[in-house]
C-alpha cells in the first residue's frame, strides 16, 4: 500500500491511539487570488522552514527559502570535510529520529516512502560511573507494560529506592493533560520535578541523562513541564517505544539533498548563503531584506504576500530586533516583540569527532549514554550507522567516534574540556588509549532554545500579532505533546497550515500521541486518594 495514502483507519506509526489534529478550517477568500499567484519567504532551511516550504508549496503557492548556511538542514545539516581522507563528513552531532515523530517522518516520507534511509538502533544503553548500565531493548512499548518492565529490569530503582519514591508524585507524571500541564508546571523546574519523586539517585541521574540533557540544559534552570512532556511522549503516553532510528548515511545526501531536490520540482526557489537582515510591512504585503551571508553585499528585497520566520533563537531574536514594528505598532505587537527577545539560549555544547587509527572494540554499542564521566555525556561509534564512517573505516581500518558535552558551564576551557572528554573516553572505552588520532573535527555551538521557568503562556507561539508573519521551530510553543526536531517539524505545518487557511486553501494538520494519560482518570483518581489518606493521616496524629 502507498504510505503516504489517507484512509479512515491509517496512523502514523504504530499507537492506534496517535491523535489528528486537523487544520484550521478554511477563511472564505475576500478575493480570487489562486494559490499559485500568493509567495511566501520562508526565512530559514532548517527542519521548520523546509517543512513549512513543503506544506505551502504542495498546494500550490510560490515559496521562497533563504538559508544562511550553504547547505540545507539547519542544526541539523552535514558537510564534508578535508584531512581523514575520502568520504569523510562532520555534522553538529548526533541525532535521534524516535518513531512517535509523525510530523517530521511524514517530510521524510516525501522522499523516502517507506523510510528505507533511517535504519534502527536496537538499543540505546545508559552506562554509570562506578557501574549499572540501563538499557531499553526487548521492553514492551506499549504503556503501562513498558514502563513496569523497564523498573523491573533497571538496576537504577532497587527494592530499597522504590520504597523512597512518592507514589503520588510518580503518578503525577501519568496524570498530563496537554496543554493544561504545561501551565499548571510554570515555575516549576525539572530539577523540583525530580525532587518531589524522590527516585533513587541512579533513577534520578537516568532521568537527566535521557531527557534534561537532551536540552543542553542545567535541570535547575530546565522547564518541569517539558521534562513531563518528554517522559510522556517518548515513555508512558506513546506506544511507539523509546528505541529510535538513526538516518543511514550524511545527513546531506540521506535527508536534506533530496528534500531540496523535491521541493525543487514543486517549484520552490531555494537560495543558500543568505543571510535576512530585516521584514518590513508594506501596502502590498511584507518586504525581506537579505544579502550575502559571507559579507560580500549583495543585498536583495524579496517581496511577499507572507513571511515564515523559522530561526533558531539566535536567529529570530536578530532579525526581529533589526525589524522595528514588526507584528504591528500595537500594544499586542510590543508585548510580542518582547516576548520574542526573551527566548533564551541554552548553554554551549560541544562535539568532538575523532577519526582513530584502530578499531573500537565490536561490543561497543553504536550510542551510549554517560553518566558520572565528567563532561561526557554520550560516545557514538558512527561506522556502525553511517554509511560514510562505514566506508572510510573500509579504507583505513579504524574508527570514527563521536563525542558530545552538554550544557558547558560558562568559562569553560576549550583545551581543558578536550582534555577531560577524551580522558573519560579512555575510562569508558579503554582501548582507544593506545589508538592515534589521525584527524578530529570540533564544534561548540549555543544557538539551541532553553526552555525556561519562564510562564508557558509568554512563549512567543506560531501565530504572531500580524496575520503576514508566522514563526516555526523548536523555540516556538507549540501545545502538543512534542519536541526538539518533531516540534520544529510540528510547527513548521502549523505555520502553513495558518497562511493557507487564511487565504481559503486547505490545510494539511498534524499528529501527536495522545494528549492525555493512556489510562484515563485512573491516575488522578488515585493521586485523590493518597491525598485524602494522607490528610487523614496528618489530622488524626
Amino acid at each position: 500500500m502507498n504510505p503516504l495514502r489517507r484512509t479512515p483507519t491509517w496512523r502514523p506509526g504504530r499507537d492506534a491511539r496517535a491523535v489528528f489534529h486537523p487544520p484550521p478550517a478554511p477563511t472564505p477568500p475576500v478575493d480570487a487570488v489562486p494559490a499559485s499567484a500568493r509567495h511566501v519567504v520562508v526565512v530559514g532551511g532548517g527542519i521548520a522552514g523546509l517543512t513549512s516550504a513543503l506544506a505551502l508549496a504542495e498546494r500550490g503557492v510560490r515559496v521562497t527559502v533563504l538559508e544562511r548556511d550553504q547547505r540545507l538542514g539547519g542544526r541539523v545539516r552535514a558537510w564534508p570535510v578535508d584531512g581523514p581522507g575520502s568520504d569523510a563528513w562532520m555534522s553538529r552531532g548526533f541525532h535521534a529520529f524516535f518513531r512517535q515523530y509523525y510530523n517530521l517522518r511524514a517530510v521524510l516520507r516525501r522522499t523516502d516512502p517507506t523510510l528505507s534511509r533511517l535504519r534502527p538502533l536496537d538499543d540505546y544503553p545508559l552506562v554509570r560511573d562506578g557501574g549499572g548500565q540501563d538499557s531499553f531493548a526487548k521492553i514492551p512499548r506499549t504503556p503501562p507494560w513498558n514502563l513496569a518492565a523497564f523498573v523491573a529490569r533497571s538496576p537504577s530503582f532497587d527494592l530499597r529506592g522504590l520504597a523512597g519514591v512518592d507514589v503520588e508524585a510518580a503518578l503525577g507524571l501519568l496524570d498530563v493533560d496537554f496543554p493544561a500541564t504545561y501551565t499548571a508546571l510554570d515555575g516549576v523546574s525539572a530539577a523540583d520535578v525530580l525532587d518531589r519523586l524522590q527516585f533513587p539517585e541512579a533513577a534520578r541521574h537516568l532521568a537527566l541523562e535521557v531527557f534534561a540533557r537532551s536540552f543542553f540544559a542545567d535541570p535547575r534552570e530546565f522547564s518541569g513541564a517539558e521534562l513531563v512532556a518528554m517522559f510522556h511522549m517518548y515513555f508512558v503516553g506513546s506506544a511507539e517505544g523509546l528505541l529510535f532510528d538513526v538516518p543511514a548515511d550524511d545527513y546531506d545526501s540521506t535527508l536534506w539533498g533530496p528534500l531540496g531536490a523535491h521541493l525543487h520540482s514543486l517549484g520552490v526557489a531555494v537560495h543558500t548563503g543568505r543571510s535576512v537582515e530585516s521584514v518590513t510591512d508594506t501596502a502590498d504585503g511584507v518586504s525581506v531584506l537579505h544579502t550575502a551571508a559571507d559579507g560580500g553585499g549583495d543585498s536583495h528585497w524579496e517581496q511577499a504576500d507572507a513571511v515564515v520566520l523559522a530561526l533558531d533563537p539566535v536567529g529570530l531574536r536578530r532579525v526581529v530586533d533589526s525589524s522595528p514594528g514588526l507584528g504591528g505598532d500595537t500594544p499586542a505587537g510590543a508585548a510580542w516583540r518582547e516576548s520574542v527577545a526573551g527566548i533564551r539560549s541554552a548553554p554551549a555544547f560541544a562535539v568532538w569527532r575523532l577519526w582513530f587509527s584502530d578499531l573500537v572494540a565490536p561490543e561497543r554499542a553504536p550510542f551510549l549514554g554517560t553518566s558520572g564521566y565528567g563532561p561526557l555525556d554520550n560516545i557514538s561509534v558512527l561506522e556502525r550507522f553511517e554509511g560514510h564512517a562505514t566506508r572510510w573505516t573500509a579504507e583505513h581500518g579504524g574508527s570514527v567516534v563521536e563525542l558530545h558535552a552538554y550544557a558547558l558551564p560558562e568559562g569553560t576551557v576549550e583545551s581543558e574540556l578536550r582534555d577531560s572528554m577524551l580522558h573519560e573516553l579512555h575510562r569508558v572505552y579503554p582501548e582507544t588509549a593506545t589508538m592515534t588520532v589521525l584527524h578530529d573535527e570540533w564544534v561548540v555551538e549555543r544557538d539551541c532554545v532553553l526552555v525556561g521557568l519562564e510562564p508557558w503562556r509568554s512563549r512567543p507561539g506560531v501565530r504572531t500579532p500580524d496575520s503576514s508573519i508566522v514563526l516555526a521551530g523548536d523555540a516556538v510553543r507549540c501545545d502538543l505533546p512534542v519536541a526538539l526536531m518533531e516540534r520544529a517539524a510540528t510547527t513548521g505545518w502549523m505555520a502553513a497550515d495558518l497562511l493557507l487557511t487564511g487565504w481559503g486553501l486547505p490545510g494539511h494538520g498534524v499528529w501527536s500521541v495522545p494528549m492525555g494519560s493512556r489510562l484515563g482518570a485512573v491516575p488522578r483518581v488515585a493521586r485523590r486518594g493518597i491525598r485524602r489518606y494522607r490528610s487523614a493521616a496528618r489530622r488524626s496524629s
